[in-house]
């Protein structure tokens, strides 16, 4: 069994805002493990941008840590001067291309990189040809080709150079956050294997953030569904498609597109973060509502091994538990 890498606990996070406090993150729980790729999934706004903010240290000014932890090899990032991010974890954003500088050549701009997040810990002028060692090396592992010649050319020029890049400092976890909703399907495609090779042969942890739930499929081992800033279940790739726990969860498959259906999206509208409904947030468009969904926050429970639902009323039956 693979080794707890990152670990999220009630983590709560808020925002100021000119109609008032936000409570984006309302106590999440999460865990990654070593080499596992984790897809977090769900509407926008539902704070799978936030919480990938949060675990990197990337939050804006008007934002609040209002309690929670986050476990990373065995130190809480939210207690330490954030030494390993950049280092350790990594981040792919949504347009890879805008990090680059059309200035300056793709070496100039990885060289820069290194100087600031080599692994080798020695002074960057004596580690600066095994950095640049490095960067070849990497280059040449996500199949980049003639990387020698690619290093001179820029950032226009080439395509895919981002996520290796974020894999140049070697890190633990890469931070994925649609990573490939600006690439046409031929360079997504290339960047779904480079992440699967990479969780495969290298044993990097990778939490990938994306509303589509094909490319989850293709890509993740396991999934967490988010809803207006809570996490609402947690299963694995198989068991999320086959018998989904969570109302929520049921509905967000079912507005799927499929060959000679119409497309059905899911009544009501995603609640204010200013003042979300109490309960569960998704109660006011919840099939299954009762007077408890509308009055108590649902605790965290484990139907069966793996399977993790913020839900009173889940749906177990599917599952070959009890009747639901």
């Amino acid at each position: 069994m693979p080794a707890e890498l990152l670990s999220v606990r009630d983590l709560s996070v808020s925002f100021v805002t000119e109609a008032g406090v936000a409570r984006v993150l309302d106590g999440v729980n999460m865990s990654l493990l070593s080499g596992e790729i984790m897809g977090l999934v769900g509407e926008s706004g539902c704070g799978k941008t936030t919480l990938a903010r949060t675990i990197l240290g990337a939050l804006p000014a008007n934002a609040n840590i209002d309690g929670g932890a986050l476990i990373f090899n065995d130190a809480d990032l939210l207690a330490s001067a954030g030494q390993m991010r950049g280092h350790e974890i990594t981040f792919v954003p949504q347009d890879p291309f805008s990090s680059f500088s059309p200035l300056f050549t793709i070496g100039d701009q990885v060289m820069e990189l290194m100087r600031w997040h080599s692994p080798d810990r020695r002074a960057p002028r004596t580690r600066r040809r095994d950095d640049r060692d490095r960067v070849l090396a990497m280059l040449r592992a996500v199949q980049l080709p003639d990387p020698e010649r690619l290093l001179r050319k820029y950032p226009h020029e080439v395509s895919g150079g981002q996520i290796a890049m974020a894999l140049l400092p070697e890190p633990k976890l890469v931070i994925a956050d649609e990573p490939t909703t600006a690439l046409d399907v031929t360079i997504q495609a290339q960047i779904l294997r480079l992440l699967r090779n990479l969780a495969t042969e290298r044993g990097v942890s990778v939490l990938f953030a994306t509303h589509d739930l094909g490319t989850a499929w293709e890509i993740c081992d396991r999934v967490t569904v988010m809803y207006a800033g809570q996490e609402l279940e947690t299963a694995p790739i198989a068991e999320f498609f086959r018998s989904p726990m969570v109302p929520y969860t049921r509905l967000l498959l079912d507005s799927l597109p499929t060959s000679g259906s119409a497309l059905r999206g899911i009544p009501g509208d995603v609640p204010s973060l200013v003042t979300p409904p109490p309960g569960c947030r998704f109660h006011p468009r919840c099939p299954r509502t009762s007077t408890v969904c509308r009055r108590e926050h649902p605790a965290l429970q484990q139907p069966e091994a793996g399977h993790h639902v913020r839900c009173h009323h889940p749906h177990l039956q599917a599952a070959g538990i009890i009747a639901a």
